[in-house]
């Protein structure tokens, strides 16, 4: 009897226990970390690379005459009123640097500064050959013209909108290059009479517009960037851009080089302008 109801009173205390311990609040399990996607900025330092296609169709040669008769034999073409210079290259490579500021991370406007120049190389020669005259009316009278654009630089602003990774904008700004302008003028018998040339840097402007991709970190072109990682570099960005530029004109007196029958000077008026569209990319330096 005794040991029947020391068994009822243990199932009891057990049954109290298991009801209390079904009362006590359970463990919560912790809250996740919340970990922020990075946001792409374009805020930052850049410096690249470049080649480029360089191509010009408006430009002309004007020559005058600066007396009698060189005036006479420019209206009558013996040497040529206007000629038109086209020159192109292709394959030429330039850098830069420049700063760009977003003013909110993802999308929203760009705006920067950069400074680059590009070795243009482009040169040609071009001839003429005057028709005869009554003052030449046997030998026609040859004439040669060369005109270099050896370099290209640029000081620009840029103003843009970000599409997070994606940059369009257009840029504007200061330009300047180093030209070299001849003009050789020779007798009917191909000899040398009236000479000019001028090689110097001239100064202009130019404008355009662009487009920039900056790849993700995990794409396998930035896994394999050795060179962007030991500069450092927060992001790589592929770019082409295309500008309009504009170094004015230059007159080059073209004189008489001794010669009995070479009298009198003309001057004959050089314009460097043309297009250049490069492709390329930068390193980005700050931010991500």
């Amino acid at each position: 009897m005794i040991k029947k109801f020391l068994l009822a009173g243990v199932a009891s205390l057990v049954a109290i226990g298991a009801a209390s311990a079904a009362d006590l609040p359970r463990r919560q399990a912790p809250p996740p970390v919340f970990t922020p996607i990075p946001v792409f900025t374009w805020t930052g330092f850049y410096l690249g690379t470049h080649s480029s296609y360089a191509f010009s169709d408006r430009q002309n040669i004007r020559t005058t005459g600066n007396d009698a008769l060189t005036q006479t034999n420019v209206a009558l073409n013996r040497r040529p009123q206007n000629f038109r210079s086209e020159q192109d290259g292709i394959g030429n490579v330039g850098g830069g640097i420049g700063y760009n500021y977003q003013f909110t991370p993802g999308s929203g406007f760009v705006i920067g500064v950069n400074a680059d120049v590009t070795w243009t190389d482009i040169s040609k020669r071009y001839g003429y050959l005057g028709p005869l005259t009554p003052l030449n009316p046997v030998l026609r009278d040859p004439a040669t013209f060369r005109q270099r654009l050896d370099y290209l630089g640029t000081v620009q602003g840029r103003l843009g909108y970000a599409f997070d990774r994606f940059l369009v904008y257009g840029t504007g700004g200061f330009a300047y290059g180093s030209v070299d302008y001849r003009a050789d003028f020779f007798t009917g018998t191909n000899v040398l009479a009236y000479s000019g040339r001028y090689n110097e840097m001239q100064t202009g402007y130019a404008y355009g517009g662009g487009i920039e991709y900056a790849i993700p970190t995990d794409s396998f072109l930035n896994r394999f960037n050795f060179i962007g990682s030991l500069l450092g570099a927060s992001a790589i960005t592929l770019k082409a851009e295309y500008l309009h530029y504009d170094l004015g004109s230059r007159n080059v007196i073209v004189n008489n080089v001794g010669l009995p029958a070479a009298t009198g000077s003309y001057t004959s008026r050089f314009e460097t302008s043309g297009n250049i569209i490069k492709a390329g990319f930068n390193y980005k330096f700050g931010g991500l």
